[in-house]
């Protein structure tokens, strides 16, 4: 989606229909300020208000998101590539999503190693420092926790029995016994548990 291009349809629409900035963004209950974020293209609008401001402006969702007013006969090939933009973005996110969990798995595992070190080496042998390396240990999980979120976040677990892609809770994922990013979970498809390996982009 060309969200500059958007940001200009909105802006000729709004002015089509005889309101300001402030006075749309008072039917809509927001602020004036993210008006202008969509008209200069920096943001967009949330889907919770899509709707209504579609209505506001007399236009569709369709009109809204290819930044046009769309007609019928191009209707469906304009839906089609909406959709296909999506998930494009989709799998863009999912992959800045996965990145960032590496990310944050790896400095943290350094973190943790060089703690351990510097605790054993400079902390004299005692209570003390047994404290200090269960203290790193515990900090340490926390962005562990954060990781996982992601993981959960982006694509699915595919049950090793029947194929069925798998997304499965915060919860469920935590309470998996786990080897890397393969859980032992239930499938709802054939009701039973196996180790689910973690696929990125879910299969069309």
């Amino acid at each position: 989606m060309n969200q500059a291009k958007i940001g200009k349809f909105i802006s000729q629409c709004r002015k089509n229909a005889n309101l300001t900035q402030l006075q749309l963004a008072e039917k809509l209950n927001i602020t004036d300020k993210a008006i202008s974020k969509w008209e200069t293209g920096k943001a967009m609008p949330d889907a919770s208000i899509m709707l209504e401001l579609c209505d506001i402006l007399r236009i569709t969702v369709n009109d809204l998101l290819s930044g046009e007013v769309i007609n019928m006969e191009n209707n469906n090939k304009i839906n089609e590539q909406l959709l296909l933009d999506m998930a494009k973005e989709l799998e863009k996110k999912n992959k800045t999503i996965w990145t960032s969990m590496w990310t944050i798995m790896i400095v943290s595992m350094i973190a943790l190693l060089s703690g351990i070190l510097i605790a054993a080496f400079l902390i004299p042998e005692g209570v003390l420092q047994l404290v200090v390396i269960l203290a790193i240990c515990v900090v340490f999980l926390i962005p562990c926790f954060y990781a996982l979120k992601l993981e959960v976040s982006v694509g699915a677990y595919k049950c090793k029995n029947c194929g069925h892609e798998i997304v499965p809770t915060y919860s469920q994922a935590l309470n998996a016994m786990h080897m890397g990013f393969t859980r032992y979970l239930k499938c709802l498809k054939c009701n039973k548990r196996t180790w689910c390996k973690k696929i990125i982009n879910k299969e069309k």
